[in-house]
């Protein structure tokens, strides 16, 4: 994918998820969308940009 963050394991950019969440789509939706990615690699990836933006901020 030319260096784009994806979920591991598949093709679906990390982008997408982000994509959806800002257009007001739900995890659900996109986990529907993209059956090849799983909800604990969602949750992963959200967790750790949650950390990131944490220690950012301190």
């Amino acid at each position: 994918m030319g260096g784009t963050p994806v979920f591991s394991g598949t093709r679906v950019p990390v982008q997408t998820l982000l994509d959806y969440l800002e257009a007001g789509d739900t995890m659900d939706n996109f986990l529907a969308g993209f059956p090849t990615v799983s909800r604990e690699q969602v949750i992963a990836f959200l967790e750790e940009a949650k950390n990131r933006m944490v220690a950012d901020a301190a």
